[in-house]
């Protein structure tokens, strides 16, 4: 049996372990079933990215004439070209890697699926290897739901929606998540009818205000059925029917050309016979760990999607680096403190939030402030022609802390870090007023959220006067 000092299964945020362990001397076994570099590179967040950005443009483009910008005869788009150069862009990435692993003398790389045959022991490529230190990092999968007909079809997930090279003519999207909405609309902005089948609501663990919002702005543009199940789905002379009941019970059916399932990602924990450990899962397949992301078995730890803490690269990437640094760096057991996580929505509206929502809020029983501000009242949003998108930010009603903030409209993405800045500082109100802010940029309507809060404040019941001090005697200065 082959030993080494450490083993990686995933290759995500796996490789905040595997190099780093490397370069300190050490031998690392790197296992990764699919192409390296994860869901992030080869079929998440860096492709779908490459893709909107396109689809962003040509939505600019379709709306220019608001601007008194015509662009007659109507655009076209190259939709195999562009998937051909983001799939050969990520696809030389990965294949960077792999080249800079067989370079290095104390990483072997195992292309090939794994799983535990007891604690300590992996199965991978025909060989058993163990280790003193494991990280399980293995990430998560599309969900598929449980629809009559569905399994045996050609219908797409977010993996086959990323390297499909056919714009639809027609495409039907059940799902309501980031990743439907940021799908659903890189294909619509690019010339596919597309049409939401929503069960309850768009983005649900959103800020209600947000979500509704998002939900007004997003039905301009693309077809959204609300409160729509589906029951079965079909598929004949290359087209899908979709059958689903409405919020009255009413059963109705939808045509089309293509079908993207997008309905959540489940862990892929449930690949390891971690059975044949004393590893635990919970009910929904995560892998339970403990403040400092070690699983029961000592030594074996998880992160990252299949862990569930946070579902996002850059929590991954925070898990990964604290990982080394106590377990290799500074061999503490001092437990994993996650500074306020954010996250964004890259669809049309843009979303992106930090901290708590108004909701939890009110279910926690926070005393609060709310300070708004719409993209319209602003100088920038009026340059934009802003017909929608605000800042909301959600402050302590006693220390002017920010407790939470959230913005949906342009730029939402870049806009959320000076918040994120505050409140990774304990920042208050008052650290949001005392600045100055370029005129006339966006985030202006952050200060613009503030004020508003602040003016709330002036409404509230002052606090008592200070006591008076006592005269004291005149000194008298020679």
């Amino acid at each position: 049996m082959k030993k080494y000092d450490v083993i990686v299964i995933g290759s995500g945020g796996g490789a905040k372990i595997t190099s780093p362990a490397a370069r300190l001397g050490l031998k690392v076994a790197c296992i990764e079933k699919d192409r390296l570099g994860g869901t992030c590179l080869n079929r998440g967040c860096i492709p779908s990215k490459m893709l909107i950005h396109p689809a962003d443009v040509a939505d600019e483009i379709r709306h220019a004439k608001k601007f008194d910008i015509h662009n007659d005869p109507v655009f076209s788009v190259n939709f195999e070209k562009l998937v051909s150069r983001i799939s050969s862009t990520v696809d030389h990435d990965s294949d960077s890697i792999s080249a800079g692993y067989a370079k290095n003398p104390n990483i072997d790389y195992y292309h090939a699926p794994a799983h535990f045959i007891s604690n300590k022991v992996v199965h991978v490529g025909g060989e058993e290897i163990t280790a003193d230190k494991i990280f399980i990092a293995v990430g998560a999968r599309p969900h598929i739901p449980n629809i009559e007909g569905l399994k045996g079809t050609p219908y797409m997930t977010s993996t086959e929606a990323l390297r499909n090279t056919k714009l639809p003519k027609k495409l039907i999207v059940i799902g309501a998540g980031y990743i439907a909405v940021e799908l659903g609309h890189a294909y619509g902005a690019l010339g596919s009818e597309v049409h939401f089948l929503v069960r309850s609501r768009f983005l649900r663990g959103e800020d209600s205000d947000v979500a509704g919002e998002f939900t007004r702005v997003f039905s301009t543009k693309y077809n959204v059925y609300m409160g729509a199940v589906p029951t079965k789905v079909d598929y004949k002379d290359e087209m899908f029917t979709v059958t689903y009941t409405s919020e009255n019970d009413e059963q109705y059916k939808i045509e089309a050309d293509a079908l993207l399932i997008a309905t959540g990602v489940v862990s892929n924990a449930d690949t390891l016979k971690l059975e044949n450990t004393d590893i635990k899962l919970d009910k929904k397949n995560l892998v339970q760990v403990d403040d400092c992301l070690q699983t029961d078995v000592k030594g074996i730890y998880a992160m990252g999607d299949c862990v569930g803490n946070y579902f996002f690269r850059h929590s991954v990437n925070f898990e990964g680096e604290y990982l080394f640094r106590t377990v290799f760096l500074e061999k503490s057991d001092e437990p994993i403190q996650y500074p306020p996580v954010p996250h964004a929505v890259f669809s049309s509206p843009q979303v992106a939030g930090v901290g708590k929502t108004e909701d939890e809020l009110k279910t926690e029983g926070v005393k609060y402030v709310v300070g708004i501000n719409a993209y319209a009242k602003s100088a920038m949003g009026m340059a934009l022609m802003s017909d929608h998108g605000f800042c909301k930010i959600l402050l302590d009603s006693k220390t002017r802390r920010i407790l939470g903030a959230h913005i949906i409209g342009d730029e939402a993405s870049n806009m959320i870090h000076m918040l994120i800045a505050f409140m990774n500082k304990d920042g208050t109100l008052d650290d949001l007023l005392n600045m100055i802010y370029i005129h006339p940029a966006l985030p202006e309507i952050v200060r613009n959220a503030a004020r508003q809060a602040q003016t709330v404040f002036e409404k509230m019941e002052p606090p008592p006067p200070p006591p008076k001090e006592e005269a004291s005697p005149q000194k008298l200065e020679w």
